[in-house]
């Protein structure tokens, strides 16, 4: 059963089977006893939040039973965004932090987020398997007696001067739609992005229902819709959409566009540059050539991560960066533990477009210059054969690393580069391709396709 919830950054299933409460205080014990490996001591404090599926509620109780019947003492902050742990880990000098959430994934899904002291994350080779190891041993059939403290704590003052002070004063008025997905963003346009003068703010999808509107889930193209419509209609200065437990928010342009993550690097990296000159941005290899330029060209060090958000916090912390961009729509912030944050995102960009004179698609606009491809999936069987041949005939045309699959760039020889990655899960290879003109990309693709298996439609 542990080896169906485990993935490679969470632990996320179906509930209740695969994933119930038996298996949740078992994985808190089990994260207890991880914690006291590595040093934590008996009443030491582990900070533990939850997202607002209909399961998360004995699903956090379960973890805080597991965890203190391990000795630990547990801080409950009740429903909120999964990056409240960033910023609670360290306020509270804890020892480590789960968030209950299954992200954007549908409704009947549950999981947990792990995180060690000063919220570094723990994914599957810095914990993670340790964990489902120790819970593999564990053999009562009920959860054993807590010993460990428990209170619960409201840090959404302090949450909220956080957040803000990304946002600094705003001088002149802005104008946000946004779509909370029926999720945790409904708490933060409560308690974050209320009563902050110069500050206006319409939302949409704000009820707390197990009916949503939607997925919460921006990267697919439809559920932005209605932030895209909201926009266009109420003539908003910028549109945004969080995903379900609010560690992602993607914007809009006040045109209703979607702004793509990597452009959005793009266009942020020259704020964080002009406050610490030469500073070092991260993006992960999917994004645009515009990003890594306009880092350069703003004084800044670009920094290439493979994709996820452990890898991606890891290279942040290794290079102490300021800020890193992810295409799934996670931004990352060096005065966040080096952490994601979907509230810190919007803040940043409403607080940019109040004390500048241009409108959104203006700072975008110039970032938006190269066509791309997206990802783009295709079913095959043959992963390692069909790699080594993309290897063998486009190795010579240009830079070739194995960063994360195999990435060839030939910007420079034939204006165009491309990045092949095998599923880790499935008999799937996904690509990612830009080149400097349109054709250049039909070009590429027509010549690529083919060789990859069959393309996969839809999300």
């Amino acid at each position: 059963m542990l080896s169906q919830v485990f993935k490679a950054y969470d632990v996320r299933a179906i509930y209740p089977a695969p994933l119930n409460e038996e298996l949740g205080w078992r994985i808190g014990l089990a994260t207890a006893q991880w914690l006291k490996g590595k040093g934590a001591k008996a009443g030491d404090t582990v900070v533990i939040s939850r997202d607002h599926r209909p399961a998360a509620p004995s699903m956090a109780e379960a973890l805080i039973k597991g965890v203190r019947a391990g000795g630990l003492k547990v801080v409950d902050l009740g429903r909120c965004d999964t990056s409240i742990q960033y910023f609670a880990v360290p306020h509270f000098k804890a020892v480590g932090g789960v968030q209950c959430t299954a992200s954007h994934n549908p409704i009947k899904y549950i999981g947990y987020k792990f995180s060690a002291a000063n919220a570094v994350p723990v994914g599957a080779n810095t914990g993670l398997k340790e964990i489902q190891a120790l819970a593999e041993k564990i053999t009562e059939t009920t959860c054993p007696a807590p010993v460990g403290g428990y209170e619960t704590a409201d840090v959404w003052a302090l949450y909220r001067k956080h957040i803000l002070s990304f946002m600094g004063e705003l001088p002149k008025k802005v104008r946000v739609f946004v779509d909370a997905s029926n999720g945790c963003g409904i708490s933060l346009l409560e308690k974050v992005f209320s009563n902050v003068p110069n500050l206006e703010v319409v939302s949409l999808n704000t009820e707390w229902t197990d009916q949503w509107a939607h997925e919460p889930n921006p990267l697919v193209p439809a559920n932005m819709v209605p932030t895209e419509n909201g926009v266009k209609q109420g003539g908003f200065d910028i549109g945004a959409c969080f995903d379900g437990d609010a560690d992602r928010c993607m914007l809009t342009d006040e045109l209703g566009q979607t702004i793509g993550c990597d452009h959005l690097t793009a266009a942020l990296a020259g704020h964080f540059i002009k406050q610490t000159p030469g500073a070092g941005i991260v993006f992960d290899l999917r994004s645009s050539k515009a990003a890594e330029e306009a880092i350069r060209a703003a004084g800044g060090v670009p920094h290439m991560s493979s994709v996820g958000h452990v890898n991606i916090k890891k290279l942040l912390r290794d290079t102490d960066s300021v800020f890193g961009g992810e295409l799934s729509g996670h931004f990352y912030f060096k005065g966040n533990s080096f952490a994601d944050s979907g509230a810190i995102t919007l803040a940043i960009a409403i607080g940019i477009l109040s004390r500048g004179d241009q409108k959104m698609s203006a700072l975008i606009n110039p970032h938006r210059k190269y066509p791309q491809s997206g990802e783009i999936n295709f079913t095959c069987e043959d992963k390692a054969g069909v790699l080594a041949a993309l290897k063998a005939d486009y190795g010579p045309q240009g830079k070739m690393f194995e960063l994360d699959g195999l990435s060839i760039d030939a910007w420079d020889k034939a204006g165009f580069w491309f990045n092949v990655r095998a599923s880790n899960t499935e008999p799937v290879l996904r690509l990612n391709a830009e080149a400097k003109t349109k054709e250049g990309l039909a070009s590429l693709l027509a010549a690529l396709k083919p060789r990859l298996g069959h393309e996969a439609h839809g999300h």
